[in-house]
């Protein structure tokens, strides 16, 4: 579980999207955030890795904060503290974050969320999904189900058919876009990347196009089309130019 962090310090929000590097994203920036911060909840096993802050700030009283269910409140079992109850939490979409951060905020900081090739994506999500089961299905039959092998990236860094934040920068360049938004932010010194949360998948000596027929090839094409156009992300992996290239217009 990776947070997305709103840095009132540096005046930048991220919001963490799936299988993209985010713990390892995270656990850079929390070393350059403030006491005011806020900073959601992260998964015990990535502890070890972090040199800032810790979770803080991320409960809110907002009228738009959905109640616990009524089951909760009845047995009086504690949130999940990733719940969208509790207020800020991770893969929070950019519509929440900015009503509950207000315009005034949403519109001066700088957003930024990260992506991946969808194709190469959905591979690393494929593994992450079944590595607990005993009888795996093959990526075919996997992708069988779009309620179960979906990957909701753009709905955390989107709005309808438009991207919603200033900046989307690439897994396939991480440290040289990071450390683009981090000079960009008045962040000068150099901030160590850990490599962390990984998830064992396949031997990355194996291409991910090699577990693809025309038809998953295809579905992948049509379930993220909108990432795929506005990124510029291609089966055979090109990402487009590198740099602080702003993705599109500012909403």
């Amino acid at each position: 579980m990776t947070p997305m962090i709103v840095s009132h310090e540096h005046k930048f929000i991220f919001l963490k999207t799936i299988k993209t590097a985010g713990t390892s994203i995270e656990a850079a920036l929390v070393q350059v955030c403030g006491p005011d911060d806020i900073i959601t909840p992260y998964r015990e096993a990535s502890e070890k890795d972090r040199q800032g802050r810790g979770p803080q700030n991320y409960r809110l009283q907002h009228p738009l904060v959905p109640k616990p269910p009524l089951w909760r409140r009845v047995t009086g079992r504690p949130e999940r503290y990733y719940h969208p109850t509790v207020g800020f939490f991770e893969h929070m979409p950019a519509w929440r974050a900015r009503v509950y951060l207000g315009e005034q905020i949403w519109r001066s900081y700088f957003k930024f969320a990260f992506e991946r090739n969808p194709w190469d994506r959905q591979i690393s999500w494929y593994f992450y999904k079944t590595k607990t089961k005993l009888l795996k299905p093959n990526f075919d039959r996997f992708m069988n189900s779009r309620k179960h092998a979906y990957v909701w990236n753009f709905e955390i860094y989107g709005d309808k058919s438009e991207i919603a934040v200033d900046y989307v920068g690439r897994y396939e360049r991480l440290e040289e876009d990071l450390s683009s938004v981090l000079k960009h932010i008045g962040v000068n010194e150099t901030i160590d990347v850990p490599h962390t949360n990984r998830t064992r998948t396949r031997d990355h000596a194996t291409s991910y196009q090699t577990f693809y027929t025309p038809r998953t090839q295809e579905l992948v094409a049509e379930w993220y089309a909108r990432e795929i156009n506005a990124l510029g992300y291609t089966f055979e992996g090109m990402v487009g130019p590198g740099g602080l290239e702003p993705p599109t217009r500012r909403l």
